[in-house]
């Protein structure tokens, strides 16, 4: 099993970050609005979880996520934790009242992959965060937009990170095949690849991986749980990829879900550790909305998973039959 304060390196930097770390798009919009307290509250909670890395963006919550984090991570020895955020989206100083906030936003984002408006943008990311710098800058969900990212988006951030301002240049979306384009054209050191490779699905295996195992890229696992229908397949509308799942993904997830019960393995266990064993996954990214959320989330990725669950698991062809698996 993994352990989640341990320390990877990310690609062919010196940074290095834990296994698990904490994801902040629940802090800001997703799903249902939570006081700041509450927010606090969990961030503190993955600090003494020993989580040491912060994903966050502007998108989130309008800039609230990132507020919210950095009223944590700035009472915090700036050299202790890591912090990346993303670019990509234009997302004006200020923050939004979330009684007014809905998930739409998201779609009504201006975007802006220009070299100018990232530089002005993760400016403004750095005063929300109330911190000097940050790690890792991903380019945010350049999906339609990939020759603007690449001419803008790109090479600004290859310039702070040749003047040492950022210490490592990513991307990050919900699909591999163009991170699999952004690999082969440019120098990243780090993809956050969001619900694609999971106990339901494991495209990225064969498309991106070996691209980045060969490149030396890192990957970042989020959306492990692919929008809820592997944290619980049984609900009455399981969600899968922010909508409600198809019936052949939940029975799909059912079947997971059976064979897990029968080895006394939580779901949600399986779904957390699968992915981080892969060589080229550094870290797997929990969204946790509360500290018992986050708590959980630390204790399902030390769960002991036998070996024999994964076998079966390869058996029934409900993962890929190439895929690593940690193996106790």
């Amino acid at each position: 099993m993994p352990n989640s304060a341990e320390l990877r390196k990310i690609g062919r930097t010196e940074l290095q970050v834990t296994r698990l770390g904490l994801g902040t798009a629940a802090l800001g919009f997703l799903y249902a609005p939570i006081s700041d307290e509450q927010a606090s509250d969990a961030i503190e909670r993955a600090w003494q979880c020993g989580l040491r890395l912060f994903d966050t963006a502007p998108l989130y919550g309008d800039g609230v996520a990132e507020v919210r984090l950095g009223s944590v991570l700035s009472t915090k020895p700036r050299s202790e934790f890591a912090v990346g955020t993303k670019v990509g989206f234009d997302i004006a100083e200020g923050r939004r009242s979330l009684t007014d906030f809905e998930y739409n936003f998201y779609l009504e984002a201006p975007r802006d992959f220009t070299y100018d408006g990232v530089l002005r943008n993760l400016d403004r990311s750095l005063r929300r965060l109330k911190l000097d710098r940050v790690d890792i800058v991903h380019i945010h969900d350049a999906d339609e937009h990939f020759a603007e990212a690449m001419n803008g988006a790109y090479r600004a951030l290859d310039r702070l990170r040749a003047e040492r301002t950022i210490r490592a240049v990513g991307a990050g979306m919900n699909q591999a095949e163009m991170l699999a384009r952004f690999a082969e054209e440019g120098q990243f050191d780090c993809f956050l690849l969001a619900g694609r490779y999971t106990l339901l699905e494991q495209g990225a295996l064969h498309s991106l991986f070996p691209i980045c195992m060969a490149k030396r890229i890192s990957i970042f696992i989020g959306g492990v749980y692919n929008s809820g229908i592997l944290a619980d397949p049984h609900a009455a509308r399981p969600q899968y990829n922010y909508t409600p799942a198809r019936q052949a993904l939940v029975d799909k997830a059912r079947r997971i879900d059976v064979i897990c019960r029968r080895y006394g393995v939580p779901i949600k266990a399986a779904a957390l550790q699968f992915p981080a064993a892969h060589p080229v996954v550094a870290t797997v990214l929990c969204g946790s909305r509360s500290p018992e959320e986050l708590e959980e989330n630390d204790r399902m990725f030390r769960w002991p998973i036998p070996a024999d669950l994964w076998r079966e698991l390869k058996h029934e062809e409900l993962i890929a039959a190439d895929a690593p698996v940690n193996e106790l």
